[in-house]
């Protein structure tokens, strides 16, 4: 009898671990699934890019090329653009300022001429100018205002009515983890991230009857050049090693897969959201 229980044990495991087995593999080819019917979705769509010659801006170029989209990158007269094998046929370029008077109806007009219309708007373009409630100069403060806040919206205002023709617009603002919380000598770029997550939220309400759907990134502490003079300080640098549970600040890289998802079908009915990649760090108090 003990012998009949210890082998009903030891079957039951074997059926426990198989069972663990083939959910595993299942959640692998699910999981193999998505990722081919987020390119699948994508291919052949039209996306604008604004801060698409670097950081963060230019791996969600990168990214979209690779999911088979077609992309206009912006960036400022400035900006120094490099060259990715492979990409050049797929992306067409812009070089102007995002706050310029002209620049909404210079970057439609591209868009429309270069890619034949638009399905996607990235708003990444971003500045971030240092300086706390005392000592922010009104000059930084109307800077970031006008970069990371009004011109995403008057770009989107302009695309709108090429958004609503795609059928299934999508909208992406990137924020920022500050988008919900706030930090010292940053009052500026805290208000304007918080500006856009209250922006995305408004855009998805007013633009959802005609089939666009807006999100918004909420990056945590990313390797770019414009955070560079920040990683560049020890105390900046070891504060978010230790705030953040992975142990180090992200890569562009490792942003981009968010935008692609936001873009894709497999994001249809997610309208309105931020979607965090902090690393964990909004938790760690």
């Amino acid at each position: 009898m003990r012998a009949f229980s210890e082998l009903r044990e030891a079957s039951a495991h074997a059926r426990f671990l198989t069972s663990r087995r083939t959910s595993a593999q299942s959640r692998r080819t699910v999981g193999r699934s998505d990722i081919t019917q987020q390119n699948e979705t994508l291919s052949g769509k039209r996306a604008v890019v604004t801060g698409g010659a670097s950081g963060i801006g230019k791996a969600i170029v990168e990214a979209y090329v690779a999911a088979g989209v077609t992309v206009l990158a912006v960036d400022l007269p400035t900006a120094s653009w490099s060259s990715s094998d492979g990409l050049e046929r797929n992306v067409a370029r812009l070089a102007i300022d995002v706050t310029s008077d002209d620049a909404p109806t210079a970057i439609a007009a591209a868009a429309v001429a270069q890619l034949g219309g638009i399905d996607v708007l990235v708003n990444n373009a971003g500045v971030m100018r240092p300086g706390g409630a005392d000592s922010t100069s009104d000059a930084d403060w109307q800077v970031m205002l006008a970069v990371n806040v009004t011109a995403p919206f008057r770009i989107t205002r302009e695309a709108v009515p090429y958004l609503k023709v795609s059928g299934n617009g999508r909208i992406i603002n990137t924020g920022s983890i500050m988008s919900e919380l706030a930090g010292p000598a940053s009052i500026a770029y805290v208000t304007t991230k918080h500006a856009i997550a209250g922006m995305t939220k408004a855009m998805a309400i007013d633009l959802g009857p005609l089939g666009i759907r807006a999100n918004f990134l909420q990056p945590g502490a990313v390797e770019t050049p414009l955070s560079a003079p920040h990683m560049a300080d020890p105390q900046y640098l070891g504060f978010w090693e230790r705030k953040i549970p992975l142990g180090r600040v992200a890569q562009p890289e490792e942003i981009a897969p968010v935008a692609v998802f936001l873009a894709s079908d497999a994001a249809a009915y997610i309208s309105g959201e931020g979607l965090r990649i902090d690393g964990g760090a909004t938790y760690n108090i």
